[in-house]
């Protein structure tokens, strides 16, 4: 995979908000964290902390000249504690001082007097308080109190998911310098350049217009810095507004992990009912959500939960219910996927138990569930392809699933101490924003007289390659070379009322708008060639920097033809607004066309048990997934390949844990396991030929989130690995399946007691 920032990556040269070079002044915040989970505040004495050598000053919340409020969904969340904490880690007060070890020294001496009070950590519980955040919300299709008694076949059970730590390179940092008319300039590593600036400016009682906020590029979010950047900016922007002077503040690996939001476990109650020959009649869910202590993105994480409650499967009678649950943890966050995986995790644990229950391999149900074109969705949305079955088929001629099982049965024969398991996994997955109105972007486009093309966007780069995606449109519909095409930073003072790069509508909405504003510039162009010709605009276009009429080369060239345009005061610049056609959802109603279209495909999963050791192994995931178009192939496969393994890391050793205090103590790399290089699975990738084109941008669709769900099928194949070990396995759906669980799911209570050898 490359994209624009390949060579810079490699050589270190990339330039990262934490590699500016400081103005001359700079100043250095580190936040005072909230020691427990849950208390009130008795006292806060920083005099002498604020006495200490090479300290600025010391802040807290009756220092916020405007709101003392960062909340974006729900403002419920203060930038600094006041009066009560509410998780191990909220930032209480600001030390700031002219360097990085004299505000940490400084720290030691501000006096915090806590009053503790009972936390809660269960989402369960925090249910059963009535600890909930919004209102619970219910998507239903048919009726399921009447199919029941018309089920042959009906399980009930719990799924329980993990968290999930970002861990993305670059950790949360930002830059804040005070402007000489009052306002300021903030570079931040955000995916939200305007909420970070809507926030500052309610911070510091600001109009939007006096806060910039610059992103040069992110060394990796994966929706960790959605919401959660937003803070750590308006702390530097705070300090350097109260100051006059620039503030940096950048959080280390350990205070990044242990102070900021993650994805949201969930426990889940499911039932499930069938027909005699496999069929899907009835499913009935109950999502508890784990938000965390205040709302962030919770609420709308927990809404694509409810869109994705069936997955790749029609089923015509459908109750999902779900609710936010406030707890004393830092506040769950967005993170890849965004709710979805959560619920698809459910469905296919539904699945495997109904499979279980009737003596069949869950591929049988799967596959005589699978979507077809114009199936109901229980949010009302019909689907518009036949994708699902396609990718299905497509996946399973490539690859042979009864050959692929018959080699794993083969294996487990001759095998008595390891053992190999199959498991398949379709996805569909909503791409849009579910809240309507983010579902818009601008394009700035300015060609200069060279001929070198300038595209500002709301899109931020952060390693998935979207810059050189927008590029190609912007080449493709100017007709020039990609090499004449350079993205600039993100920035609220070229591209205003940003939505955030996320939910996989970067390339599409940007990409539209920059298409948008590059048809502006070339009708300007091709008018003004065909006025000079004394020919139909129709007749002239430019291809390969070349100037044609009715495809013949009229000798002008691109470079020439700017030049040509700008002496005619030919106005080589053109600002262009994409809203995302025909898409709408009634919350009333729990009904209507939240999506644009559904990314779709198929994988089959590989994995092997070590019975001795208990040790899981993901051997290999063999995908086919519909892109529709690529515009990038090759940024596309390299999408696919990271989602697979980062979903592979979720299902199987990332797992998050705290002490009973609330304070988490997988807070380094040392602890918390991401799948390295040698855990990695084989992945094979092939696209869908022949794809319909969908509302992507030129054809194409996106790849940024749909291939995470694939790592699914990772818990599903070592739990099948782990029946040929142990047939009488009961149903077991508590992810991640970590090396820990299997050696115990190897050795069952009973006759033999624990530590018994594994049956093979």
């Amino acid at each position: 995979m490359k994209h624009d920032d390949t060579l810079l990556h490699v050589r270190g040269a990339a330039r990262f908000v934490r590699d500016i070079l400081l103005p001359q002044g700079t100043l250095f915040a580190v936040p005072l964290p909230s020691p427990i989970a849950h208390g009130k505040i008795g006292r806060l004495e920083a005099a002498a902390a604020a006495a200490e050598k090479g300290v600025a000053a010391v802040f807290t919340a009756a220092d916020i000249p405007g709101q003392n409020q960062i909340g974006n969904i729900i403002q419920d969340e203060p930038l600094l504690a006041a009066g009560e904490v509410d998780y191990a880690g909220q930032p209480v007060a600001l030390i700031v001082a002219e360097s990085l070890g004299a505000a940490l020294a400084a720290r030691r001496f501000i006096e915090l007097d806590i009053e503790e009070l009972p936390p809660v950590f269960d989402p369960r519980e925090a249910w059963a308080r009535g600890e909930i955040i919004g209102v619970p919300r219910t998507f239903a299709l048919g009726d399921v109190d009447r199919e029941w008694p018309c089920c042959p076949v009906v399980v009930g059970g719990r799924a329980d998911s993990g968290g999930q730590e970002h861990i993305y390179l670059e950790t949360q940092s930002a830059l804040a310098v005070p402007r000489d008319d009052g306002g300021v300039k903030v570079f931040s590593a955000t995916q939200s350049p305007t909420l970070v600036q809507r926030v500052i400016a309610r911070v510091l009682g600001l109009a939007m217009h006096e806060v910039e906020v610059d992103v040069p590029r992110l060394g990796g979010a994966f929706g960790g810095k959605e919401d959660q950047a937003t803070a750590w900016a308006a702390l530097a922007a705070l300090a350097a507004s109260r100051l006059g002077r620039p503030v940096k503040l950048v959080l280390g690996r350990q205070e990044d992990v242990r102070w900021t939001g993650k994805r949201h476990p969930y426990s889940s109650d499911y039932k499930i009912g069938l027909g005699e020959d496999g069929r899907i009649l009835a499913y009935e869910v109950t999502f508890y959500q784990n938000a965390g202590s205040a709302a962030d993105l919770s609420p709308a994480i927990l809404e694509r939960t409810l869109f994705h409650t069936t997955n790749s499967y029609f089923v015509p009678n459908v109750r999902a219910t779900a609710a936010s649950c406030r707890t004393n943890l830092p506040p769950y966050t967005a993170f890849r996927g965004f709710g979805a995986p959560q619920a698809m995790f459910v469905m296919e644990a539904a699945i495997a138990h109904a499979a279980g229950e009737m003596g069949v391999p869950a591929a049988e149900i799967q596959r005589r569930n699978l979507l077809r074109r114009g199936d109901e969705l229980p949010y009302g949305m019909r689907l518009e392809a036949d994708s699902p079955v396609r990718c299905w088929d497509e996946l399973d001629k490539r690859h042979d699933f009864a050959s692929l099982r018959a080699r794993a049965a083969s294996f487990n024969r001759d095998h008595a101490l390891t053992k190999k398991g199959l498991a398949v996994m379709p996805v569909c997955f909503g791409i849009s924003f579910t809240t309507t109105f983010l579902n818009q972007a601008a394009g700035l486009v300015h060609v200069y007289t060279d001929g070198s093309v300038g595209v500002s966007t709301a899109a931020v780069e952060m390693g998935q390659g979207v810059n050189r995606k927008i590029r190609r449109v912007a080449a493709r519909t100017l007709g020039v070379g990609l090499d004449r095409v350079r993205m600039e930073s993100t920035n609220t003072a070229r591209v205003a009322n940003t939505s955030p790069t996320a939910a996989s509508t970067g390339a599409d909405l940007n990409g539209h708008a920059t298409r948008l504003a590059c048809l502006q510039i070339l009708e300007r162009l091709r008018q003004a060639v065909a006025a000079e010709r004394n020919c139909p605009a129709e007749h002239i276009h430019i291809e390969g920097e070349k100037v044609l009429q009715s495809h013949e080369s009229t000798g002008l060239t691109w470079e020439a033809l700017v030049a040509w345009a700008y002496a005619r005061r030919i106005p080589l610049s053109a600002y262009a607004h994409y809203a995302t056609p025909g898409i709408h959802f009634d919350k009333s109603k729990e009904k209507g066309r939240p999506f644009a279209y559904h990314a779709v495909g198929t994988a089959v999963v590989e994995a092997t048990v070590d019975g001795l050791r208990g040790v899981p192994r993901v051997d290999a995931v063999k995908i086919v997934h519909d892109v529709g178009r690529s515009l990038d192939p090759a940024v596309d496969l390299g999408q696919m390949e990271g989602g697979v393994v980062q979903g592979v890391g979720w299902m199987t050793s990332e797992e998050l844990v705290y002490s009973p205090e609330g304070k988490i103590l997988t807070d380094s790399l040392a602890t918390y396991k991401v799948p390295d290089i040698g855990a990695a699975p084989e992945v094979t990738v092939a696209f869908l030929e022949d794809a319909p084109p969908p509302f992507g941008i030129l054809g194409s669709k996106t790849v940024g989130e749909p291939p995470f769900m694939y790592g699914i099928g990772a818990y599903f194949a070592i739990l099948d690995a782990l029946r040929a070990f142990r047939p009488d396995l009961p149903p077991v759906f508590h992810a991640p399946l970590t090396a820990e669980k299997t050696f115990r799911l190897l050795r069952p209570r009973g006759p033999e007691g624990e530590g018994s050898a594994p049956r093979g």
